[in-house]
C-alpha cells in the first residue's frame, strides 16, 4: 500500500555511498553488508548521518541492478575502501510512502508507476528508496515505511 503521491522539489544532499552493479538475485546478500560498510565508515570518521539510509538506482533490467547505497551526511566522508563521497542531486520528483516489508517494494513501485502514468507524468531515469522505518526499529514489517522517489522529466 502506498500513500497518495505528491510532486516535490528535493534539495541536493551530500552522501557517503557505495556503488554496486550486481545480478538481481544477489540483492539480498549484497545490500546488507554494503549498508553496514557505509555506516561503519561514517561512524569511524566521527560523522553523524544527516538522514535515513537510501538506495539510488541508476539502471535496472531483468539481469542486473546498477545502484548505490548510502546515507546523507553534513560533512564529506573521506574515501575508504568502497565508500566515497557522493551527492543526491536536487530534482523535481514524485514521492510516496510505501507501508510494508521489503518483499512488497516491487508491487509498490508498480502501483506508483501506474499512478504516475494515469496522471500524465513523464519520469526521468533513476529512482530512490529512503528507508524511514525498517528492521532496526524492532517493529513488525507491516509497520515499516519506505519513501519512494521518482525524478520527473
Amino acid at each position: 500500500m502506498i500513500d497518495t503521491p505528491e510532486i516535490v522539489q528535493t534539495t541536493a544532499q551530500q552522501t557517503a555511498v557505495i556503488h554496486l552493479t550486481i545480478p538481481r538475485d544477489q540483492i539480498q546478500t549484497v545490500m546488507g553488508p554494503a549498508i553496514e560498510e557505509v555506516i561503519a565508515t561514517v561512524a569511524a570518521q566521527g560523522i553523524t548521518p544527516a538522514g535515513r539510509l537510501f538506495d539510488r538506482h541508476f539502471a535496472m533490467n531483468d539481469a542486473t541492478f546498477d545502484f548505490e547505497v548510502g546515507v546523507p551526511v553534513a560533512t564529506p566522508v573521506a574515501p575508504v575502501g568502497r565508500v566515497y563521497a557522493g551527492e543526491l542531486p536536487a530534482v523535481r520528483a514524485a514521492r510516496t510512502i510505501y507501508h510494508g516489508g521489503y518483499e512488497g517494494l516491487g508491487a509498490a513501485w508498480g502501483e506508483f508507476d501506474a499512478w504516475l502514468t494515469a496522471h500524465g507524468y513523464v519520469t526521468a531515469p533513476g529512482l530512490r528508496e529512503h528507508f524511514l522505518v525498517g528492521p532496526d526499529s524492532g517493529l513488525d514489517a507491516g509497520q515499516w515505511r519506505t519513501e519512494l522517489v521518482h525524478p520527473l522529466a
